[in-house]
């Protein structure tokens, strides 16, 4: 019998145990049949008796021949179903573990009975403080965590739990370089997020430390992320973002001192006199959850994530602006296809995702053309200096959302190795920009940035036009603009007759003066409510933006993409600006139309992972090519996927050991199928678009 079909419809999972010991307690099932059923059973190892194989029971079972076979445990300091009194009450802990020399005292307690983590690390916490245990361990199989008892209000993360011939201070005293890192990174190893990690340390300690928590999670990780590139360009460096046994007050000392180093090498994103807040005891719970997570990896998407999460908490839901998922960013970036020598922005940047990837798309070209491979730790290492002059002369952004600009200016300063043009600006009042100038603390953080984005006007009087190359953002769609002030700049704030609207959206202002950023010949990708391509009385919009433009392509997004944040529908829209040479005018020409059919998340937000054979569905096209003038029918249309049989249901993890996310946008490291960017590359060639 298999274990997946006995796991099959429940929590738990089998990706942390390896295969020989799946097929090994497979081949120990003996099958009976009770009440007309036939029911698997297993000898189990402890109790030495035959048990019915639940789905708990498997992971139970898996485990035990973990701490057997891997931690070298001997069974006679085990017991299962061990009876935990809590006052009248009894309850059983899955899996116990004896001190060595006290037989009968627990030493780690195991749970498995809670599959969801937030319950099972309650239950666990109630064992350990009932029994005295300084070990927990919480498992289902798919994630783990491990959990060190310091007293009963505080369990600190610990990389692994000690092997039967060590001691917990050699776990906690075992000193890493960032290649330790690398191998037993959190994320990996226990099927976490940075994300899953900062909501169990708000349930830990951040609810009742009586600090911003945005603030303090950003500082630890701000530091993290110093540390880690620190070690990454001198790999016998010891990491310093962690406990080697530190006293609480010893620990905070040496944070606050990392902390400080890393105000100097990136400055402008926290003030010179900014501290830690969190006190030592809750610094140090922080502390153990985060230091065995590796923040860097591609496209620091693990840092996004987390950081989306926090500034959502306080101003970005508001504001109807939500970071663009990543593999939505890769779409529009191997689409628009920027090169070395082209300019790029963001007007609306949130946390930086277009010209962070923007960067890392460009720095690839840039290390192919010197035939340099992409390491494991791309983001952390020195690049030749094209690498960072690209960064720092070519690629801007800017954002009226403070948080959001100092989270963007982190991940930022980091690629361009302590430089960046990141800026807080409002996109739409350009007319007070220059009033910024007045303000000491601005102009002392963004003045550099503010230099160089003066050199791209086209009129050295005027911050309306600009002549980047490429501009790709998602621009907030929630709230109107009624100053008439502002709106008095803008064509699209007026209707056909000529007269200025008294309130309008904020995404359509955003068309034009996107538009006015871009150079002729120039190209822009922007996220827009699906109603702008469909609404009859958007029609003015649309011509508008044919008038200036040659429309290359439209993408629609699955409604799933900006959830758990708003179920709006959206879509991508790529123009090029007409220009004689890059693109000349012309009344008719096709237009690339693609809709995602992979909703890469479910109905609450959670993102949905590739297994090994999902492959994008046959039945359905995926894009199409129709002539501007419909009249003239469908251009050729391009070639369909061929659907491939599934082979398993383990996931498929990319180069850093994370899971990759179901979506049909565009191959992954050439381990999906080809999508809609390589269908759109197609295209263009087909087409002579100038970019490609």
């Amino acid at each position: 019998m298999d274990l997946k079909d006995i796991l099959k419809d429940s929590n738990y999972s089998l990706d942390q145990f390896d295969k020989e010991k799946i097929l090994k307690l497979e081949q120990k099932i003996k099958e009976k049949e009770v009440k007309g059923i036939i029911t698997p059973y297993v000898n189990c190892i402890v109790r030495n008796k035959e048990i019915k194989l639940t789905p708990e029971e498997i992971v139970r079972q898996l485990y035990l021949m973990v701490l057997i076979e891997n931690f070298h445990y001997p069974v006679s300091r085990m017991d299962v179903e061990y009876v935990v009194t809590f006052g009248r009450d009894k309850k059983r802990a899955d899996i116990v573990i004896f001190d060595k020399d006290q037989t009968y005292t627990p030493y780690i307690v195991v749970e498995l009975k809670s599959p969801k983590l937030k319950d099972g690390k309650e239950q666990l916490k109630s064992y350990c403080n009932a029994t005295g245990a300084p070990i927990g361990v919480w498992t289902n199989g798919n994630s783990i965590s491990y959990y060190h008892r310091k007293d009963p209000n505080f369990f600190e993360d610990i990389p692994i739990i000690p092997t039967a011939e060590e001691k917990l201070s050699d776990i906690l005293s075992e000193r890493w370089l960032i290649d330790d890192l690398v191998k037993k990174d959190k994320l990996v190893n226990e099927r976490k997020s940075l994300k899953d990690l900062i909501l169990e340390m708000e349930d830990e300690v951040l609810a009742n430390a009586g600090v911003d928590v945005f603030e303090e999670v950003f500082k630890l990780i701000f530091t993290k992320l110093y540390d880690e590139m620190e070690s990454g360009r001198k790999k016998d460096r010891h990491l310093q973002f962690r406990n080697y046994g530190d006293t609480e007050t010893e620990l905070k000392e040496k944070l606050q001192n990392l902390f400080n180093e890393a105000k100097e090498k990136w400055s402008g994103v926290f003030s010179d006199d900014a501290k830690l807040m969190l006190t030592p005891s809750h610094l140090s719970v922080c502390v153990s959850s985060l230091q065995d997570v590796k923040l860097f990896n591609s496209n620091l998407d693990v840092v996004d994530e987390a950081f989306e999460y926090l500034i959502n908490k306080s101003s970005k839901g508001e504001k109807g602006q939500y970071f663009t998922p990543r593999y939505v960013i890769d779409m529009c970036v191997r689409m628009l296809n920027p090169s070395e020598k082209e300019t790029m922005i963001d007007t609306a940047a949130g946390s930086c995702g277009f010209p962070v990837h923007t960067i890392f798309y460009v720095w690839q070209k840039i290390l192919e053309s010197k035939g340099l491979k992409k390491s494991h730790l791309f983001t952390l290492e020195q690049k030749p200096a094209e690498c960072t002059d690209y960064v720092q002369n070519k690629v801007f952004a800017i954002d009226f959302d403070e948080k959001a600009v100092r989270v963007a200016r982190t991940l930022n300063l980091i690629a361009g190795d302590g430089q960046t043009n990141v800026m807080h600006l409002n996109t739409l009042d350009y007319e007070r920009w220059d009033e910024n100038l007045k303000d000491e603390n601005w102009q002392e953080t963004y003045i550099d940035g503010w230099n160089k984005l003066k050199k791209m006007r086209a009129n050295k009087n005027s911050n309306r036009d600009f002549q980047f190359d490429v501009l790709m953002a998602n621009p907030p769609f929630a709230g109107d603009i009624k100053e008439s002030r502002i709106l008095s700049k803008y064509e699209l704030s007026k209707n056909a007759a000529g007269k200025m609207a008294s309130k309008v959206g904020r995404d359509i202002l955003f068309i034009e003066r996107n538009l006015d950023f871009l150079k002729p010949g120039g190209r822009m990708a922007i996220v827009l409510p699906q109603g702008r391509f469909n609404n009859s009385s958007d029609k003015y919009i649309r011509d508008y933006i044919a008038e200036r433009c040659r429309i290359l392509a439209v993408v629609g997004l699955h409604g799933n993409v900006f959830k758990p944040h708003t179920g709006t529908k959206t879509s991508v829209l790529f123009v090029q600006k007409w220009d004689e040479l890059l693109c000349p005018k012309k009344d008719d020409y096709p237009i690339f139309f693609a809709t995602m059919q992979e909703p890469s998340k479910d109905n609450s937000g959670e993102k949905i992972f590739v297994k090994k054979g999902d492959y994008p569905p046959a039945q359905k096209p995926i894009y199409d090519v129709y002539s501007k003038n419909q009249d003239t029918g469908p251009c050729d249309p391009l070639p369909r996927y061929e659907a491939s049989p599934k082979e398993n249901n383990e996931y498929l993890l990319d180069s850093h050991g994370h899971l990759i996310v179901k979506h049909d946008l565009f191959n992954h490291d050439g381990l999906t199928k080809d999508g809609i960017a390589e269908a759109f590359a197609e295209f263009a060639k087909k087409e002579g678009l100038s970019f490609f």
